[in-house]
């Protein structure tokens, strides 16, 4: 499945739009990661276990995305986005939306 933030794919033509796709994820922040965030604000630097939970969230994210742009019919979303949003104090939902198309070789390529 090709996933493009551009509006098309170079080689490709769109050759019928499905429609919009989401995928997202509601993710928790774990008390040990918010103890060494703490002491990252006295001494600074990354945050390795909120930077490894964003990952994985973004990850998860794409792939729902992914699956109902399959279940739709769809062989590439074109136009991915992400947004990210606090929920509630210690949690965030990620979220990733595109446009689920059929796309073939463009006919200059062929």
């Amino acid at each position: 499945m090709i996933v493009v933030t551009t509006n098309e794919v170079e080689g490709r033509r769109v050759v019928k739009v499905l429609g919009t796709v989401e995928g997202s994820i509601v993710r928790a922040r774990h008390m040990g990661s918010d103890l060494m965030a703490g002491l990252r604000n006295i001494v600074g630097g990354e945050v390795h276990g909120y930077s490894r939970l964003m990952t994985e969230a973004r990850a998860q994210a794409l792939d729902r995305m992914r699956e109902s742009a399959r279940q739709m019919g769809a062989n590439a979303v074109i136009g991915a986005r992400f947004a990210t949003s606090m929920i509630m104090g210690g949690a965030a939902e990620i979220l990733v939306y595109g446009t689920a198309v059929v796309i073939e070789e463009s006919e200059d390529d062929a």
